[in-house]
């Protein structure tokens, strides 16, 4: 199947940013709502914050800009019209970008390598702050007390991706925005905003079985409930120190009939290391008589010399047997993606998802949020489908590096479309069929 058309992407992108509600009336709409919404995307893509202002200069003195030939961009808005102009606009306005990115991929079937115990779909969730101040704050924000009387006001989000066990890449779904709700007095938190997330989601996400994973906070009752509710399946994280009552009808199973144990051994690099898998089926995971019953497996890993590298254990509600535990226990650990292969990422690599770009009064941090993962999404789908693209990256030592050619070769020169700068770096780093000019 041919891989999708990267231009058709960003055209669908500034046909959903066109329809953004505009808050200005009469004579003064110079800039179109879309030349908004683009300008603030071309920032987070590019991860240059000074792109703008390079293509504005570039425009005065050749007549041309970069952002035109990438972005669509009709003309370039300053950053405080920017700001303006998106603070009215909710996250949820840019969710059809993110769903036709999520189809396309599905059609390619890109997605089917995202696959986990019994083939289902693993769809990770967390929740990680974008904001954090004690002087910037809005009516959206959510705030901790200190003790010290000190407010921290802050912004947090649920950022579900797809993971799999093996794929060093995840795909970022639509995000749940953690913001004071309507109708409560009790502040949002993670876990409300994770069962609206399920609540919105669940089936736009079902092609076949589904399995949702997530940290010892999502082992909560109330939630894996709604999560069956929803006909999703759970493999969540589970402690001792919060589960007493389950670890305590797991510490007095007898070994064998009630408490199964396998051991495999896997070679590591030059060492073999012992993995020991325990489980057992239908405990309580709390109290009382209507508590939920649940199936619990863990696994140790041990070097040569018994040292434990590893130890965590999760609750699902897939019945285990010894034939799919060691396949569990992968599954479970591939939720360390969200965290490592997703928030990091956009926090540590670039995209300083916690720098404040904008505040606003209304919804400019969680919609340049929703933004800055949007251009983290677009790049790993170009990962997937150009190949061009995936070339350049691989040659490249650093996806730190790519980044500086990109700005760097942006600022200087013109390229009159997103293919034709690929096609320029790959001339400069001699591979592909682009190593000899034409």
């Amino acid at each position: 199947m041919p891989a999708p058309d990267p231009l058709s992407r960003r055209r669908f992108l500034r046909e959903v940013l066109a329809t953004l509600p505009d808050r200005r009336r009469g004579k003064n709409t110079s800039y179109p709502m879309a030349d908004f919404g683009l300008s603030a995307f071309a920032v987070f893509f590019t991860q240059s914050p000074s792109f703008l202002a390079h293509q504005k200069a570039m425009q005065q003195s050749r007549g041309h800009n970069n952002a035109q030939s990438f972005f669509l961009l009709q003309e370039i808005p300053s950053d405080n019209q920017i700001r303006q102009m998106l603070d009215p606009v909710p996250p949820q306005a840019l969710y059809p970008v993110y769903d036709r990115i999520y189809d396309t991929l599905r059609a390619a079937g890109i997605l089917q390598t995202f696959r986990g115990v019994h083939d289902s779909t693993l769809i990770a969730l967390d929740g990680t702050w974008y904001h954090a101040s004690q002087k910037i704050h809005c009516p959206g924000c959510s705030h901790l007390e200190h003790k010290s009387g000190e407010i921290t006001y802050y912004h947090s989000a649920v950022t579900p991706v797809l993971v799999a066990p093996g794929q060093p890449e995840v795909i970022a779904l639509r995000p749940e925005f953690i913001t004071p709700q309507d109708g409560h007095t009790k502040q949002d938190c993670e876990l409300a905003a994770a069962k609206r997330w399920l609540e919105h989601n669940a089936t736009r996400y079902h092609s076949g079985p589904l399995t949702l994973l997530g940290d010892d906070l999502y082992a909560h009752q109330p939630f894996c409930r709604r999560t069956l509710l929803h006909d999703c399946h759970f493999l969540f994280v589970c402690k001792p120190d919060s589960h007493q009552t389950l670890y305590d009808w797991v510490n007095l199973l007898r070994p064998g009939p009630d408490l199964g144990t396998v051991k495999l051994r896997l070679k590591a690099g030059s060492q073999w290391h012992t993995y020991t898998y325990r489980w057992a089926n239908q405990v309580p995971l709390a109290e009382g008589q209507d508590a939920l019953k649940v199936n619990w497996c863990e696994v140790t890993v041990t070097d040569p010399d018994g040292k434990v590298l590893y130890l965590n254990a999760w609750i699902t509600d897939w019945p285990i047997t010894e034939h799919n535990v060691a396949a569990l226990a992968t599954s479970g650990r591939a939720r360390w993606k969200i965290e490592n292969e997703n928030n990091n990422t956009l926090k540590t690599k670039g995209y300083h998802l916690e720098h404040n770009f904008g505040h606003g009064q209304q919804h400019l941090s969680s919609l340049l949020a929703a933004m800055n993962i949007l251009a983290f999404l677009f790049h790993t789908v170009l990962g997937f489908t150009d190949e061009h693209y995936r070339l350049i990256r691989a040659t490249l030592p650093t996806r730190k590096t790519f980044f500086q050619d990109l700005r760097a070769l942006t600022r200087y020169l013109y390229f009159p479309s997103w293919e034709g700068l690929l096609r320029f770096m790959m001339r400069g780093l001699e591979i592909g069929p682009y190593t000899k000019p034409t």
